[in-house]
């Protein structure tokens, strides 16, 4: 057992990621619990998490702290937000989801985890649920559509605290499936500069995620 130093409340256990079980017993989606030194850990399947796999990947700027305030797109079941309720146990996690399918999962979620707060909206109108949570240190956003740059800068520029950092997941073939990743990689980074975004780092998903990429940014001044 390991703990990374750069990473709040991420551990390294064998050839694997893992945080703290804040639900002691309880799994989300089938993951392995592996108890040390008195204390639940959850193996973080990388596989089946997008910031899992920017992880174990080199990611450097990792925004989650124990308080931090999170608004979460295309939260879907609760994978990843579930991981980052470990981390940010004293903090809030807005979760935004569409499909009224994933929102059952994410519900029964929440109530074994109060640090998650389940919103049935559509993360392309972001001024649907203006009254429904508070400015965030993070924004993080995985929802593969042709716009997801656009809804990404939009829930930016409403919700994100002036020096706060957002995570965006780009999947290219949501985006054009005739063009290459490598393209559509540039042109949605170009989006971002051109429109007020500084971006921090870029990490290539592979082998864990086909044709993503994440990236990290927050408003230039």
């Amino acid at each position: 057992m390991e703990k990374l130093e750069k990473f709040t409340g991420i551990y390294k256990i064998e050839d694997h990621i893992a945080t703290e079980n804040l639900n002691i017993g309880c799994k989300v989606y089938g993951e392995r619990l592996v108890e040390f030194e008195g204390k639940e850990f959850r193996i973080w399947e990388s596989r089946r998490s997008k910031l899992g796999a920017a992880i174990m990947n080199g990611m450097k700027i990792f925004p989650f702290k124990t308080d931090s305030k999170i608004l979460y797109l295309g939260a879907s079941s609760g994978t990843t937000p579930s991981h980052i309720s470990d981390i940010a146990y004293n903090g809030i996690i807005w979760c935004v989801e569409f499909s009224p399918k994933m929102m059952r999962s994410l519900v029964e979620l929440s109530r074994e985890r109060k640090n998650i707060i389940p919103l049935l909206e559509d993360a392309t109108k972001p001024r649907n649920y203006l009254h429904l949570l508070e400015k965030v240190d993070s924004i993080y956003s995985d929802v593969a559509q042709s716009k997801q740059s656009e809804l990404f800068m939009e829930n930016m520029r409403l919700y994100l605290k002036p020096e706060g950092i957002g995570i965006i997941m780009i999947k290219s073939r949501s985006i054009d499936v005739t063009q290459s990743p490598k393209k559509i990689f540039s042109q949605e980074e170009k989006k971002l500069k051109t429109r007020g975004f500084k971006v921090l780092e870029k990490i290539n998903l592979e082998p864990y995620e086909k044709d993503h990429l994440a990236i990290i940014c927050k408003f230039a001044f």
